[in-house]
Formats: structure tokens, sequence, C-alpha cells
């Protein structure tokens, strides 16, 4: 199809590589081909997985207490951020005053 035009770069003597000129291709015949067949597998040999109520309690279950925990992780760190801005906050105040304090003379 599209084939790639290499430009001939000379070499420092002066001189010139030539570009090597493709055998001409013959067409392939499709009967020529010695391929083998592709294996072809039983459908038996798939796993197929059966959900009983039981297994799908425990799935459920299961599914319960990720979320639970992921929440709790999610809200713990909301908490924590919201604890260290209050804390910020009131250092921010307190240094405030003690500066507007040390500035009157007091």
């Amino acid at each position: 199809m599209l084939r790639p035009h290499v430009p001939v770069n000379p070499l420092p003597t002066g001189h010139t590589i030539p570009l090597l000129q493709p055998a001409p291709t013959t067409a392939v015949e499709p009967a020529a081909c010695n391929h083998g067949q592709a294996p072809v597998r039983a459908a038996s040999t798939r796993t197929t997985v059966q959900l009983t109520p039981g297994s799908v309690l425990a799935l459920a279950a299961g599914g319960g207490a990720v979320v639970l925990v992921v929440g709790t992780v999610l809200v713990s760190l909301l908490l924590a951020v919201a604890i260290t801005g209050v804390s910020v906050a009131l250092i921010a105040v307190v240094l405030r005053l003690l500066v507007r304090d040390m500035q009157q003379g007091r």
C-alpha cells in the first residue's frame, strides 16, 4: 500500500547510500496456506457460577460492610479536617489578640 520514501543521506565522504529496490511481490492464493484449524472448545469446559440464597445474602452483607467501612473512613477524614480548621482558627484569634495587646503596650 503506502511505502515510506527514505531520503538518501550523503556520507561524510560525499558518497551516497543507494536505496534498496524492493522485490516484486506476488499474490498469494488462499488455497496455498497450510494453517491448522483452530481448536474448538467445548461449551461444557466453562464453569458456571450458581448463586444460592445464602450466597446472595452473604454477598449483600459483604457489600454493606464495605460501604459502612468506606463511609466511616471518609467521615473520619472529614471530621479530622474540620477539627484542624477550627483549631487553626482559634490559634489565629489568640495570636491576633496577643499582637494587639503587645502593640497597645499592655
